[in-house]
């Protein structure tokens, strides 16, 4: 009964987790301008893994694909790669994971089988999981360096250039981003993809513990008579000799 729940809870997680890296994947939220000190009617900016997007004052979203390869950074298309990445084994993951639950019967699938199958999904939510997680942190290392290469740059030049007042103020700097929506979308999804692994992991061992046959060993012991009755004929041999 532990086992089931176990396996249950592992593909609940998982199946949710899976949802949430690919909301993530696509969405184009991953970075969005830092509005502190902006004026109500500047442009706002957000960026995703496979597009830019600008909200003009007049409400109107344009949105720019980002569909090529050259053209950008080593670290923003591993980033793209480990989320695809984890998808795709995510989504694997979760069938295999539908055909190993107890409740899903599959012609005469033996326990053993289903336990196998437990823990390929088990490694699978694992990986992904961890590749969600690594690519968001990457994507958020980039922006925390930008953010605060920028926000340097801008207060140097400000005051440099005599306008200390416009620079508290927001105007006349470069354009700062903060983290997206999606950046806690991907950690989220990551983290119920590791804790579903996790669980099938465990429901695996407890599985292949009942599906073990266990053979119940038979011990021979030598009768205490004969031991006796061995010591009186030697005793005896030795009086005739």
């Amino acid at each position: 009964m532990a086992n089931t729940i176990l396996q249950t809870a592992g593909f609940v997680l998982g199946l949710i987790g899976v949802a949430a890296v690919i909301a993530a994947t696509v969405m184009n939220n991953w970075s969005t301008k830092d509005r502190q000190g902006d004026v109500v009617t500047s442009v706002y900016t957000y960026k995703g893994l496979w597009q830019d997007c600008e909200v003009s004052t007049s409400g109107l979203t344009e949105c720019r694909p980002m569909y090529g390869i050259l053209g950008y950074s080593a670290q923003f298309q591993a980033v793209r790669a480990m989320m695809v990445v984890g998808v795709v084994l995510a989504v694997i993951g979760t069938g295999i994971s539908v055909f190993s639950l107890k409740c899903f019967k599959m012609g005469s699938t033996e326990t053993s089988t289903k336990a196998k199958m437990t823990l390929t999904a088990g490694i699978m939510f694992l990986i992904a999981g961890l590749c969600a997680i690594i690519g968001a942190s990457i994507y958020a290392n980039q922006i925390v360096a930008s953010f605060t290469s920028t926000t340097y740059a801008n207060t140097y030049n400000a005051y440099n250039e005599g306008m200390g007042e416009m620079a508290m103020g927001g105007m006349g700097m470069a354009t700062t981003y903060t983290f997206g929506p999606a950046l806690f979308v991907a950690w989220i999804g990551g983290g119920l993809l590791l804790i579903g692994g996790v669980l099938k992991s465990v429901a695996f061992k407890g599985m292949h513990a009942d599906s073990t046959p266990t053979y119940n060993a038979i011990a021979y012991k030598v009768p205490a008579q004969s031991a006796d009755g061995g010591s009186e004929r030697g005793k005896r041999e030795q009086k005739y000799v």
